[in-house]
């Protein structure tokens, strides 16, 4: 049970450092008849990034971080936050299922590090369930708001998947350690 949160909270942990660097958080939508598409726009955490006919990438990390609106400055501070976290929680994990191993003393030895792996893991999934969430409910709002011109909708991308995937992943870990 224990390799199988240690196995859980690294997966969580990657997919973690994977959806705070990914920059496809919004993507743009196309929802007019127009099925010739030339652009494709990305927006994520660090920059903004625009495909040209699938052939050309080109990406710009935001100038100034006093240029960004207060959410993205909250959810960078939480997921930034959430790598950190996952990366203590994952060695407190190794840490517990070493000493848990050669342990001889019974679970009163482990359990300080297998809690605190637990706890940490738990607050880990929902530090990254937050932006996440949030910026897919700001997505799904925006969509289907009238007032919103159709260049300005955006979909939801790969980063936000990857973040609720590694978010259930990681609440998962701190349940099997709690």
């Amino acid at each position: 049970l224990q390799l199988t949160g240690l196995i859980f909270g690294g997966a969580g942990m990657v997919g973690t450092l994977a959806a705070t660097a990914m920059p496809q958080w919004r993507v743009s939508a196309y929802v007019d008849g127009n099925i010739v598409v030339f652009e494709t726009i990305w927006e994520g955490l660090w920059m903004d990034c625009i495909s040209q006919l699938g052939i050309r990438l080109q990406c710009k990390f935001y100038d100034s971080v006093l240029a960004l609106p207060p959410p993205l400055e909250a959810f960078r501070a939480l997921m930034c936050a959430a790598v950190g976290l996952a990366l203590v929680s994952f060695l407190m994990a190794i840490v517990g299922v070493k000493y848990s191993q050669r342990s001889k003393q019974g679970p009163r030895g482990t359990s300080a590090f297998i809690l605190a792996a637990g706890v940490a893991f738990l607050l880990t999934g929902a530090l990254v369930l937050v932006p996440v969430s949030w910026t897919g409910g700001s997505i799904v709002r925006d969509f289907y708001d009238p007032a919103v011109p159709v260049p300005r909708k955006r979909e939801l991308g790969a980063a936000l998947f990857v973040g609720w995937g590694s978010s259930a992943l990681l609440l998962a870990a701190g349940a099997i350690y709690c």
